[in-house]
């Protein structure tokens, strides 16, 4: 689709006027004239981790995984969990391409993959929830300047450093972050 946002991630401009997106970096899964679906990326769910999840699901966490953080993909259905991860795991008809690099699965077998050590993805993130748009909304949010959109940067996306990703997001870009508003002036 010409115009996609698929695979970009967006960058929420300070005083965005909505606390859940607050200096959030959302990695865009889905874009297309009737819908937009998106992760967020740099928001972690407080006292939750990979090793909780897994363990509720029935399957046993390895230690190097079970400590890692599940993040606030959304405030949409936040009781389902979605695993973005790199392409070199795939799942079938479950697993959704965003780019060449990086895949969606909603389903239990990725987490039963990392769980087992069973060919799991090489790098991933477990976000519960999703953000949400419907036809012509995430256009409307662009053109009043809520967002910033940057490309696909794998670091951004998987790394641990989550607290600095929306500052790396925005210099990915030529912004520096401290030259940002979220007032608007009047003329």
């Amino acid at each position: 689709m010409d115009g996609s946002l698929t695979g970009k991630l967006l960058i929420a401009m300070p005083g965005i006027g909505d606390p859940r997106f607050e200096k959030c970096v959302i990695v865009m899964c889905m874009h297309t004239p009737e819908a937009a679906m998106g992760l967020v990326v740099n928001k972690i769910k407080e006292d939750l981790t990979l090793g909780d999840v897994l363990e509720h699901l029935g399957v046993e966490a390895p230690e190097p995984i079970a400590g890692r953080p599940v993040l606030e993909g959304g405030p949409v259905k936040p009781d389902r969990g979605y695993v973005l991860h790199s392409a070199d795991f795939d799942a079938g008809d479950a697993t959704q391409y965003v780019t060449e690099e990086l895949s969606l699965t909603a389903t239990r077998d990725v987490l039963e993959a990392l769980g087992e050590n069973r060919a799991p993805p090489q790098a991933y993130v477990l976000a519960l929830g999703y953000a949400g748009w419907g036809a012509g909304q995430l256009e409307n949010e662009l053109h009043g300047n809520v967002w910033l959109v940057a490309d696909f940067e794998r670091g951004i996306i998987f790394d641990d450093a989550h607290d600095k990703k929306w500052t790396r997001a925005i210099r990915s870009i030529g912004i520096d972050p401290s030259m940002l508003t979220g007032e608007s002036g009047r003329a």
